[in-house]
């Protein structure tokens, strides 16, 4: 939710995060900008900031398929969903992920001769995880997510959100639109720490929650056929706030003032552009309930966190061994005072209200 959050808004969490589940109506979206630029818009999938019915149409979104918009029933077998602000509870096996991907679907084709804009911030994959439909083990008769929980559905639900992605690139072609249309794939966050996958050829343990790699470095794959001709590998840091001003590049839009990201449009037209370096990040994920707090800036290399810890990532992407008080090399300190000066640029951004 906190980077949900940062990549609708453009902001850092600093700025307007008040606490999970809630999106200040205040807040302009990357929804309201493309609505007023005349883009269809739509949204399907996760919600999680807003209770109100109205909360997606509000904040820009002219269509939506939401989970947990002001309510929560299971989102996976027999799933409850809400077609614009609706309440519709389905009963007959129905697999929640498939639905909002049915809905996209159907968003891209009524919209296929128009400009448009879908968010669609996927249900999968996420615990508790459980058989999808492609399981041997479905069972399409619970309605519960507390049944057939277990860490060895996670590579089918995993699998099932990669189905569901193809199923958005075949309609696109299958509609002649998707040399025209970029399309933008990332993760929100690290994988969650009951899962040990592999990255590299070597385990990796799940972050999720975490402030280090394990946590924060996710995927990001860009496909936009008219633009990006040929494959390749950026190694340029991003930052979810980059997403607003990217789109809005992209589409013609004016960025507002007060957004912190940075396009990266440049970068996928294989331009140097206005390259990172350095990220920041104020993470409290349950703000109001334990004020818990995280704040940190870091390059491509070292990591220096409000508190003073300081890691090198270079050999210590787990951030076990803090240099803080330690003599540092010239690429080190040099590192460590520029880091410092990130943190500083935002000591007195969080606004004294939201607290």
């Amino acid at each position: 939710t906190p980077t949900r959050l940062q990549l609708m808004t453009g902001q850092y969490n600093v700025r307007n995060y008040i606490n999970f589940g809630t999106l200040l109506r205040s807040e302009t979206t990357f929804g309201n900008l493309m609505q007023g630029a005349g883009y269809a818009t739509g949204i399907c999938g996760k919600w999680q900031l807003g209770h109100e019915e109205d909360s997606p149409q509000h904040f820009g979104f002219q269509e939506s398929c939401l989970w947990q918009q002001t309510r929560r029933p299971p989102r996976y077998t027999n799933p409850g969903l809400e077609y614009n602000g609706v309440p519709r509870d389905f009963t007959k096996g129905e697999y929640g992920p498939t639905l909002v991907n049915d809905f996209a679907l159907d968003f891209i084709t009524r919209h296929k001769a128009e400009s448009f804009f879908l968010y669609y911030p996927m249900i999968l994959t996420h615990d508790p995880f459980q058989p999808t439909p492609d399981s041997p083990d479905f069972d399409p008769t619970i309605s519960s997510e507390a049944k057939q929980r277990s860490v060895k559905h996670f590579a089918d639900m995993t699998a099932y959100m990669d189905k569901m992605v193809g199923h958005v690139v075949r309609k696109l072609d299958e509609l002649g639109i998707r040399d025209n249309t970029l399309l933008i794939f990332l993760g929100d966050n690290g994988t969650h720490s009951s899962v040990t996958s592999r990255f590299n050829g070597e385990d990796y343990k799940g972050g999720k929650g975490s402030t280090n790699s394990h946590g924060t470095h996710v995927p990001l794959v860009v496909s936009w056929p008219a633009v990006i001709k040929q494959g390749r590998v950026e190694s340029d840091l991003v930052s979810s706030t980059d997403f607003l001003p990217t789109i809005c590049a992209a589409a013609g839009v004016e960025v507002p003032a007060n957004v912190d990201g940075v396009s990266f449009l440049p970068q996928l037209r294989g331009e140097k552009g206005t390259r990172r370096d350095w990220l920041y990040t104020w993470y409290s994920p349950r703000q109001k309930l334990d004020l818990t707090v995280k704040e940190y800036a870091f390059d491509e290399r070292f990591k220096l966190y409000r508190t003073g810890q300081f890691y090198d990532l270079g050999i210590d992407d787990a951030e076990t061994n803090d240099l803080e008080g330690t003599a540092l090399a010239s690429d080190a300190a040099s590192a460590k005072v520029k880091l410092q000066g990130v943190l500083d640029r935002f000591k007195d951004a969080r606004p004294t209200e939201l607290d």
